[in-house]
């Protein structure tokens, strides 16, 4: 199956790869459209897209040093970005001993619009489902759950607990059950098939900047959801032909690859505004 890249996520990997400024200064407008027409995306469907992600309160309006129209990200989108960073570019797996994060909530009938979304927040975080109204995650999750739960006012219907599991089941039998394996396989599956040959075709002829940058893009598009929906469980529980070791070491050969060459693309673009 292609693969889906919207214009609105390639413009937050955009932002993640190349738009965090120290001095948070704004990326410009005509810099995006020029940067996500190497992606193929035209300019009202960045313009769109952008205009999104500002009522959604992740980019903020402003101008450049020379005037120009453009867009920073706000305080939460930049805690979004470094959360995801430490899920995205990690390359340790979690030891077992570590134990788990678990999530127990109770929400009143009148407010079952917040039950969905806490659900589903949970669920893109990477937790599993151990049981009605209790979830589970790895403990090293816990600081990003809180995080987000503190920023979508859900905490108050949240109680967070670490622990070890004692059984009954085998710790690997329960992992099964609390997370799909096979779907979360298809996805590394899915990520490998696209990205592996980039891989090998980049090793082979090294990029020029522009083909560097838009695979970068892609390759890190793509990749940022994976961290999400694959919780990086612990390598004992988990099959020997775990596609996700597989995938993590493409992705990190891409990024020493391709990121700081499509820098140099990048760079100029945004300094011309």
């Amino acid at each position: 199956m292609a693969e889906q890249h919207t214009p609105r996520s390639l413009i937050v990997s955009l932002y993640g790869a190349y738009g965090r400024a120290p001095d948070g200064a704004p990326v410009p407008v005509a810099a995006l459209i020029r940067l996500l027409a190497v992606l193929g995306v035209d300019a009202p469907s960045v313009r769109s897209s952008v205009s999104r992600l500002k009522r959604r309160g992740l980019l903020l309006p402003g101008r450049t040093a020379d005037g120009a129209a453009g867009y920073a990200l706000s305080e939460d989108a930049r805690r979004l970005l470094d959360d995801g960073d430490r899920r995205i570019y990690a390359r340790t797996e979690p030891k077992l001993s570590e134990g788990w994060v678990l999530a127990v909530f109770s929400v009143p009938e009148a407010e079952r619009h917040k039950r969905h979304l806490l659900r589903s927040r949970l669920a893109r975080l990477g937790f599993g489902t151990a049981a009605p109204g209790v979830w589970i995650a790895p403990a090293r999750l816990y600081e990003e759950t809180r995080n987000a739960l503190e920023r979508l006012e859900l905490s108050p219907y949240v109680d967070l607990f670490r622990g070890d599991h004692l059984g009954y089941a085998a710790t690997a039998d329960a992992v099964a059950r609390w997370w799909d394996l096979p779907a979360i396989a298809a996805l590394h599956e899915d990520f490998l098939a696209a990205h592996g040959p980039v891989l090998r075709a980049r090793r082979a002829a090294p990029a020029g900047p522009e083909d560097a940058y838009r695979d970068y893009l892609l390759a890190l598009d793509s990749w940022r959801r994976l961290p999400y929906a694959d919780p990086v469980l612990p390598a004992e529980l988990l099959p020997d032909d775990w596609p996700g070791r597989r995938s993590v070491e493409v992705f990190a050969a891409l990024h020493e690859l391709l990121r700081d060459r499509g820098a140099e693309f990048v760079r100029p673009v945004l300094a011309a505004g």
